[in-house]
């Protein structure tokens, strides 16, 4: 996810490529339709083997031994105890030989090692074992004798940057210099603008929380070592794993069929991965390590909490002037993104911005990659101050919005996009919730107040290659599709076989598909950031195609007919002209002779000069208890434009699973770090408050706005899952104030906190 963090900053620039023509889809029409997922069964019977449900023959258990402090040199460590308990065939530590391994890289330099003589939060990886069950191996970790001198600890970014500050690393607490962009004169625009709004916003830090935890199986075969890991990308784990073992990537393997979410937090490989496999070469046997619940909070992976300056001048007419954008975040103890100032340069059309991202080292678990990095936490800030100044200038918020909404990417030199359905998310979402009609109703005369509020959002990564595909079409008329890809829950395996389907007019029963391993499978990058359907789906067609174009050669030559007025349906060939003339595919001859037609297909670069971005517009409607503080969303809707929908029936949970998590940075999610101890105190599922049913909105709609694009890749068809989640808190927030009159700034919006802003002890808007 560090190459798409970069990209988005514009430092990966796309590879520039003409305009690619394809053949027209083929005739049976599968894409596009609510087909169920063809692992269906799979999933919901328990038939589907996981990573973590995974066991080998005398397979042993790890565990690992972490730091109870925010900060802190390990002086000694004595594991002489944890050797000789019952169970135990192995303890590492950083002394132990071949585990000075470095970690935590950005930017040619690492902040850390695989254990560290210096911990930097709590959780930080001291020590490992290796037992013949999970409790062995966790009453061995007791065991282990641990000295350390503690050191000062800083947990906000702000303090962190002050003279005095504890050192994190050597040097300063800034992760590099912070980010800039600038267009136009904004001090001018701001001179300019009618109206004027300023204010600041924070976000918590959010965790990813997914149902399968972090960890892999491993097992060794001489030099060679196949890990089993519960991955969003096969093939990102090779690269990372075979650098710390210094092992060819070819010595590697990585497998990862099924996961139970990840979120972003399992773009990467993990330290418990190369843990596990230092223990299983030391005592050759395969090794199983997976984090507890607790570690994950700790361990791996957020939502970087921000705190975000926003500034916005527009004219009376709501034309926007100037936007000036500072934000400061953490990716933790060590480097990770933190950004959110995306959306403040290229949302809205405006001729002057200004924007700063400062990214702050801290006593805390490290940042990862979370759905839609950096975007939700600028929505939130950008989208209130937004809503304040349509107040200001007396406009309805959504008139404000469609009077700037972008045809280029300012951001990437005023680059038009492949296409760009912000004015239709706006208009058509606002027609399906009712807006207008929403606006005139009464707030409500006792203490439960009503309103709605109204965000918009964009992602800003279209996809791209690398990406390869093969495609076997067989004798009897399966159909065997083969691509590294991981279905992360998403429904990509559903959707590659529709796209086959489609192609070769076969059912999708007679589809088998293999995925997600890097031994057989074919090479592409991790699934996230909305990049597997633009990326691997153009790869999956181009495939399939090449299929379809040799098997209509041979019939052409058996039927006596042009291959121009053949047609494959329903496993047979067809004359467009007549279709009493038809052919089994089984019955055509040079199918029978080779007994295997093979495609190969590959994602082409990016079209030339363009920019291609996904659009959403939140709505929401909320009652709030102004006496005891407690909001209820009482409905949701959200409208997207992701071009072509591949299967609408993913596609709508897709959205509606993000409306949630939107759900839960806006209402409900927190960390909570102790002040006084830099530990996390709501380090599990009771305290750290997921959305759960009962806090999901009875009435929650999704609605696509279809628009046609042929630029952004051969399948017309844009991501899905960041733009889900992107506007949705700051709907809630915008919806909060237009029932109370309360101006929420920093999320969540709890009961106490908004409690304290209805009796005038916090900040108003």
């Amino acid at each position: 996810m560090t190459d798409l963090l970069y990209w988005l900053q514009g430092a990966v620039p796309e590879t520039p490529a003409p305009k690619v023509e394809m053949p027209p889809w083929g005739e049976t029409k599968v894409v596009g339709k609510p087909v169920p997922r063809v692992d269906a069964y799979e999933r919901v019977s328990g038939s589907a083997v996981y990573p973590l449900d995974f066991a080998l023959p005398d397979m042993l258990h790890a565990a690992i031994l972490r730091s109870p402090h925010a900060h802190a040199v390990v002086k000694s460590i004595d594991t002489s105890a944890a050797e000789k308990m019952p169970g135990v065939r192995a303890v590492i530590t950083g002394k132990t030989p071949g585990t000075d391994i470095p970690w935590y890289r950005s930017r040619g330099k690492s902040y850390s090692k695989l254990f560290d003589d210096r911990v930097r939060h709590e959780g930080d990886e001291v020590a490992a074992v290796a037992a013949e069950t999970r409790a062995q191996a966790y009453d061995a970790l007791k065991a282990i004798r641990v000295t350390y001198e503690e050191l000062p600890f800083v947990l906000d970014p702000q303090k962190a940057l002050e003279a005095g500050a504890p050192a994190i690393h050597e040097g300063t607490n800034r992760y590099g210099d912070p980010s800039k962009y600038e267009r136009g004169d904004v001090a001018a625009g701001f001179a300019a603008a009618d109206a004027v709004v300023e204010g600041t916003y924070s976000t918590a830090c959010e965790i990813h929380a997914p149902m399968e935890v972090h960890g892999s199986v491993v097992k060794w075969d001489g030099n060679r070592l196949t890990v089993w890991d519960t991955t969003q990308g096969v093939f990102v784990v090779q690269q990372q794993v075979a650098a710390a073992l210094k092992l060819p990537l070819a010595n590697v393997r990585v497998i990862g069929h099924y996961m139970g979410g990840g979120f972003g937090s399992k773009l990467e490989a993990g330290k418990y991965t190369v843990i596990a496999a230092l223990l299983a070469k030391m005592t050759a046997r395969p090794v199983k390590l997976f984090l507890s619940r607790e570690e994950v909070f700790l361990n791996a992976g957020n939502r970087p909490a921000n705190t975000m300056k926003v500034k916005i001048g527009a004219k009376k007419d709501g034309t926007l002037t100037a936007i000036e954008f500072l934000s400061m975040g953490s990716g933790g103890a060590y480097p990770n993104g933190a950004d959110t100032s995306f959306l403040a340069a290229d949302l809205y059309t405006c001729p002057n911005v200004k924007t700063l991202d400062e990214n702050v080292a801290i006593n805390a678990g490290r940042a990862r990659a979370m759905r839609a990095p950096g975007f939700p936490q600028g929505a939130w800030a950008l989208e209130q101050a937004m809503d304040e100044l349509a107040k200001k200038l007396g406009m309805d918020p959504v008139e404000l919005r469609l009077k700037n909404v972008p045809k280029v990417s300012q951001r990437r030199g005023n680059q038009p996009y492949t296409s760009t359905g912000l004015a239709e998310c706006l208009r058509d979402g606002a027609k399906e919730f009712g807006w207008a009609e929403a606006k005139k109703k009464a707030k409500g005369d006792g203490a439960v107040k009503r309103g709605v509020g109204v965000a918009s959002g964009l992602w800003g990564y279209g996809g791209g290659p690398p990406a390869t595909v093969v495609v076997k079409l067989f004798a009897d008329g399966s159909v065997n599709l083969n691509s590294g890809a991981a279905d992360i829950g998403t429904g990509t395996k559903t959707i590659m076989a529709q796209v086959v389907a489609e192609e070769l007019g076969v059912p999708l029963d007679r589809i088998q598909i293999e995925h997600a391993d890097t031994g057989t499978t074919q090479y592409t990058g991790p699934s996230g950031g909305s990049k597997t359907v633009p990326s691997d789906m153009p790869a999956v067609r181009a495939a399939a195609v090449e299929v379809r174009e040799k098997l209509l050669k041979a019939a052409a030559e058996e039927m006596k007919l042009p291959v121009d007025d053949l047609a494959l349906s329903n496993g047979e060939v067809v004359s467009k002209q007549d279709p009493s003339k038809k052919l089994l595919v089984t019955a055509v001859p040079g199918l029978q002779r080779q007994q295997v037609l093979v495609g190969v297909g590959t994602r082409g670069p990016n079209v030339e000069g363009k920019v291609i971005s996904m659009f959403a517009a939140h709505f929401a409607e909320v009652e709030v208890n102004t006496k005891t503080g407690e909001v209820t969303v009482t409905r949701l809707l959200a409208a997207q434009d992701s071009a072509r929908v591949m299967n609408r029936l993913t596609f709508e949970c897709q959205v509606q699973g993000g409306l949630v998590m939107g759900l839960g940075l806006g209402r409900t999610e927190e960390r909570v770090l102790d002040r006084n101890t830099g530990k996390m105190c709501n380090v599990n599922w009771h305290d750290y408050k997921i959305p759960t049913a009962l806090d999901v909105p009875a009435e929650q709609k999704v609605h696509s706005v279809d628009l046609v694009d042929t630029e952004c890749n051969t399948a017309g068809a844009k991501g899905v899952g960041e733009p889900a989640t992107i506007p949705t808190a700051a709907a809630i927030a915008n919806a909060v104030h237009d029932a109370v009159g309360i101006r929420v700034h920093d999320s969540p919006v709890t009961p106490p906190r908004l409690v304290a802003l209805l009796a005038g002890r916090g900040k108003k808007g």
